[in-house]
């Protein structure tokens, strides 16, 4: 039995809430209106629940490239409510990660989310970790979720494509590049800024953190340290990658801080190709310690 840290899973309460809006973000039948985005056809079959076969814990989060977390806070927690709400009906093997407004931030308010059995926080990477927020997971020694927020949000986005080309770029792109660049810079800033006002937290980066931690040469040629102190609470899942990339990462990181996730229904989690012994690691062990903080062997 597996742990997969990053699924996502719309419930009828979430749909509706989404479709009880006229600006965006919203739903129009099954199609997705996003800000600056063309509009985006979603499959009904890819929210109803899936095989979990083999999975002892499906963690479902936000989906947060869709801005909800940055609406001002009327407008952002009646989706995250339906969104909370519809998340923790699932039933085992799900469990959820909650979501909150970053526009305003309101810490009592996690505190209580949480507090209804929820795994920890999931917040997007454009977003500015919120001090009171972080120190909210600590108290309850849970952990934090960076996703990638809405692609439009990266650092640097080129507009070339659409410019040069009369086109808009292709389907990939927000995966590739915006998302890529999102994390890159998540994974850099917690460790220069985050983790020195928050030692103990624990910390997820999704998408192996845009392989961020594969960048380690250039950062000491560039002045920076720390090449072969790895942070045993700083865990990377492995979604969308592959045993090439997670061969890397772990000849960087070491094991113990991978773990697996799928970012289901868009992908399916990788094998990791190292043997019978980092499976293990990777889908039961460190999604354990993630999750829990305590160590596990078995």
């Amino acid at each position: 039995m597996s742990i997969d840290v990053h699924q996502h899973l719309w419930t009828s309460t979430f749909v509706d809430a989404l479709r009880a809006r006229s600006t965006p973000p919203y739903l129009d039948g099954w199609t997705l209106i996003l800000d600056g985005e063309p509009p985006y056809e979603v499959n009904p079959a890819d929210h109803d629940k899936r095989d979990t076969t083999g999975l002892e814990l499906a963690l479902v989060s936000l989906s947060s490239p869709l801005g909800i977390e940055f609406l001002p806070p009327e407008e952002a927690w009646p989706l995250i409510d339906a969104y909370h709400e519809g998340a923790l009906a699932l039933g085992a093997p799900y469990a959820a990660w909650a979501a909150t407004c970053h526009s305003e931030p309101d810490p009592d308010r996690l505190a209580e989310d949480l507090g209804r059995g929820l795994a920890g926080l999931q917040i997007p990477a454009t977003a500015a970790p919120d001090d009171e927020l972080l120190a909210v997971l600590t108290e309850r020694n849970l952990p934090l979720f960076v996703h990638p927020g809405p692609a439009g949000a990266a650092i640097g986005t080129p507009p070339f494509p659409r410019a040069a080309h009369g086109a808009a770029t292709p389907p990939w792109w927000p995966a590739l590049v915006p998302y890529v660049q999102q994390m890159h810079a998540s994974w850099h800033y917690f460790h220069a800024v985050v983790r020195p006002r928050h030692p103990h937290l624990r910390v997820c980066f999704a998408l192996l953190a845009g392989l961020a931690p594969l960048h380690s040469e250039r950062l000491i040629a560039r002045g920076g340290g720390g090449r072969g102190l790895v942070d045993p609470n700083f865990f990377v899942e492995t979604s969308s990658y592959g045993p090439r990339a997670i061969d890397a990462i772990v000849r960087e990181l070491g094991i113990d801080v991978v773990v697996n996730g799928s970012d289901a229904p868009y992908a399916k989690a990788p094998e990791p190709g190292l043997g019978a012994a980092a499976d293990h690691a990777i889908k039961v062990v460190n999604p354990r310690r993630l999750i829990s903080g305590k160590e596990s062997r078995t």
